[in-house]
């Protein structure tokens, strides 16, 4: 099972700033174990994210981004209670997502 996922949305006028944690190994296929092994490829290609139920972005990622990833982006027209909701799939077929009210 994925990590939890942690999100933070605050509003300022009617822009929400979104932050959202992301707990994943985003393995880049290049690191060896102890036992000199290369450790496979695993990390996160998509990630959406909704406003009530409504995608405002989709994006694509790759295995250049770190362990743990944090992204952060903005929304308009946002209100105070409204629900974001962050989903993403990794290239093993894994996905997880959660969902925040902007306060």
């Amino acid at each position: 099972m994925a990590d939890p996922m942690k999100v933070r949305a605050t509003l300022k006028g009617d822009v929400a700033d979104v932050r959202v944690l992301m707990g994943h190994p985003m393995e880049t296929g290049q690191r060896k174990d102890s036992a000199g092994k290369v450790i496979p490829l695993h990390f996160i290609q998509e990630v959406t994210v909704k406003l009530n139920g409504k995608t405002v972005i989709e994006g694509q990622i790759s295995q250049a981004i770190s362990r743990n990833p944090v992204f952060s982006f903005r929304v308009k027209g946002a209100k105070a209670g409204d629900k974001v909701e962050i989903s993403w799939l990794d290239n093993k077929g894994d996905r997880n997502s959660t969902e925040a009210a902007i306060a």
